[in-house]
């Protein structure tokens, strides 16, 4: 296991140093540009003003969403079979089919 290094981020313009090992480095950067859409996506909104009340109602709306995850209020089916579909589409659009 590699050690903890310091990588910088950026969230809406403002900078972070957050310590991670190599193997979480990927993980982080997905993490890191998830968390920014969100907040963006909130300010673009223009209902809510200031990056601290910003942060908190994307931290409540991750929190909302991993907790009706983890409650089972997800179709797993459902998703599945949208992603199914969504990869016919795109099948068919490109002329290719893979077979799993």
């Amino acid at each position: 296991m590699s050690q903890n290094k310091g990588v910088d981020v950026n969230i809406m313009g403002r900078e972070f140093t957050v310590a991670c090992s190599d193997e979480e480095r990927p993980g982080l950067i997905n993490a890191v540009n998830f968390l920014d859409k969100k907040m963006r996506d909130i300010r673009d909104s223009g209902k809510i003003i200031g990056v601290e009340r910003i942060a908190i109602m994307a931290a409540l709306n991750l929190s909302h969403e991993l907790l009706n995850t983890k409650s089972g209020n997800v179709d797993v089916g459902d998703i599945k079979r949208r992603i199914i579909q969504m990869q016919d589409q795109i099948d068919n659009a490109c002329g290719t089919k893979v077979l799993f």
